[in-house]
């Protein structure tokens, strides 16, 4: 050992009260209505309104906000979407842009 030195160092694990932070719960409403916009898109797509296209609604991860699409089933082409992919980047950039501005 250089010059004497004895070095005394705690390397126990010892529980704490600390739990990293989780996602909410959604609501009971929330929830519901959620259930509610699938069973009425089923409907929509078994009543056959859209010809052989399907109603499918996706919740955008950038903002969490609903999207609906209307989609061909045999190619995936997205043929509707609302709101349109446009208006979804532009809420993405301002849910960055007002994120960014709330750190400073």
């Amino acid at each position: 050992m250089p010059s004497g030195k004895i070095f005394d160092m705690d390397i126990s694990i010892k529980a704490s009260d600390y739990l990293p932070p989780q996602a909410p719960a959604p609501a009971a409403a929330q929830v519901a209505q959620q259930r509610e916009v699938i069973q009425a898109a089923r409907s929509i797509n078994a009543s056959g309104y859209f010809g052989q296209n399907q109603i499918v609604f996706v919740m955008e991860r950038g903002t969490n906000r609903a999207i609906m699409r209307v989609v061909d089933p045999e190619t995936n082409e997205v043929l509707l979407q609302l709101p349109p992919e446009s208006v979804v980047r532009l809420a993405q950039e301002l849910t960055a842009s007002s994120a960014l501005n709330a750190d400073k």
